[in-house]
């Protein structure tokens, strides 16, 4: 089903230096869905072109044939790990996106090269394969990676444990298996990443599908069962190599953002709420010698708050927790924006000495109560959720619905979802001007652009 070129895919570069030289992008890609379930869930195409008479408005849709997916994370099917020394797919071009259905288990795959504005449907991995192949269910985030896809798992297809990754085919898009050949004690799984120079990968936690798909479960959160360790594995010989347990209290280790540049070892990881005093947190995650270790460098508080203005689930903290669902890294390693979704606040530090950021820029969008607005809209709910870094890091894109079940517990008024664009200052600072703001009929989750953005590739070459 893949296409073969003579020489590579103009839009892989060795490093992500040049990554950020390359041209600046025109198109956006977002997977939308319908959370009463009735309708087709949709990979939407955004004219991101300031230019553009159309700036920020929706140019094309594709609908998946099924209703209840629930699109969530999605990816390229190749990047710039393909220019990898020792990748086995060189010469294939990205032009497949593969959105995996959190709720149905199902993969889309959609060509856009035909008509980039008008992506099509050309193959869809049923969730039997997946279960028949692999042993997983609940497909959640996709990587490129040198020698295949990449794909985590929430759980096996009971909903339980084990959750952990597969691998995709490149060339015929079918499921070759599980990625693990040695588990050691990993059991929860939620984001993976990887460090290409060190052989290392980096997987992360969040729940089962049974502890996640009908919301949070207050029991199993006070008693600390979410995910709350990280986990090491010697990524070519697909075994455990080491256990970091952040602490119970810390609930729910999510998205990984490992340094870009090949030559580092070290990387950000956001929890989502303390048991102790409902904050968020940054770690970075770092090598000392032959170990990795892991320590708390950004700690974002609570905000008091008035019982009645808070959802039932909320009411007797009296508190609002930021909860930091998303975390980027802008590819020259110097910017992390953190998305603090419950207090509506997006966050700018720089990061150049990983393990004493500074805050540089913040700016407010919805939140539980705050419903801070846009510029160009009135209050909002919703806030900062899944964001995406164009590859010069000038552009920030931003999302406001996180899953379903979970939207209906911290914004039981209903999510009105958008989508909005930030100017990232080069010298540091954020504005909301110039930027675009749009409104959506479906909620909007992930974003990607068009050749690559700052969570889409990986490289070999610093």
């Amino acid at each position: 089903m893949a296409s073969t070129l003579l020489r590579p895919d103009q839009t892989f570069y060795p490093s992500p230096r040049l990554a950020a030289k390359a041209p600046v992008e025109t198109l956006a890609y977002m997977v939308t869905f319908d959370p009463s379930r009735k309708k087709p869930d949709g990979l939407v195409t955004l004219d991101v072109d300031p230019k553009s008479a159309g700036f920020g408005k929706q140019v094309g849709r594709a609908e998946a044939p099924n209703v209840g997916d629930e699109f969530h994370h999605f990816g390229w099917n190749v990047c710039s790990s393909a220019l990898c020394p020792y990748a086995a797919h060189p010469h294939l071009e990205r032009r497949y996106l593969l959105v995996p259905g959190l709720r149905s288990s199902r993969i889309y795959i959609f060509d856009i090269k035909p008509d980039p504005k008008q992506p099509k449907l050309v193959h869809t991995i049923e969730a039997k394969e997946i279960a028949e192949r692999a042993g997983y269910s609940r497909p959640h985030t996709i990587h490129c990676g040198p020698d295949g896809i990449y794909v985590s798992a929430l759980g096996a297809p009971d909903g339980n444990a084990p959750g952990g990754i597969f691998v995709i085919d490149h060339d015929t898009f079918a499921v070759k298996g599980r990625w693990e050949l040695d588990r050691g004690p990993q059991q929860l799984a939620y984001d993976f990443w990887w460090h290409l120079g060190y052989d290392t990968a980096i997987t992360s936690e969040w729940g089962t599908p049974n502890m996640v798909e009908a919301g949070v479960n207050p029991e199993l959160l006070l008693a600390g069962e979410y995910g709350h360790k990280l986990h090491i594995w010697d990524l070519p010989k697909r075994r455990h190599r080491q256990e970091i347990d952040l602490g119970k209290e810390q609930q729910m280790v999510l998205e990984l953002r490992p340094a870009h540049d090949p030559s580092k070892a070290y990387g950000f990881v956001g929890v989502v709420v303390s048991l102790k005093d409902l904050s968020s947190s940054i770690w970075t995650w770092y090598l000392d010698g032959s170990t990795y270790k892991v320590e708390k460098v950004i700690e974002i508080p609570a905000e008091p708050a008035d019982p009645n203005d808070l959802p039932p689930l909320l009411k007797g903290f009296k508190a609002v927790p930021p909860l930091v669902t998303d975390i980027n890294l802008s590819l020259d390693d110097r910017w992390l924006y953190v998305s603090a979704w419950g207090t509506g606040e997006f966050l700018q530090f720089d990061v150049s000495d990983p393990f004493k950021p500074k805050k540089t820029g913040s700016v407010q969008l919805g939140g539980i109560v705050r419903k801070a607005a846009h510029p160009k809209s009135g209050p909002l709910n919703g806030g900062p959720q899944m964001v995406e870094l164009s590859r010069d890091g000038n552009r920030a894109y931003l999302t406001n619905s996180l899953y379903a079940s979970w939207d209906e517990q911290f914004y039981p008024e209903g999510i009105k979802s958008w989508a909005t664009s930030i100017h990232a200052r080069p010298e540091g600072g954020l504005s909301l001007d110039d930027g675009f703001f749009s409104t959506f009929e479906q909620r909007t989750h992930q974003i990607h652009l068009e050749g690559g953005d700052a969570s889409s590739d990986s490289y070999c070459y610093s």
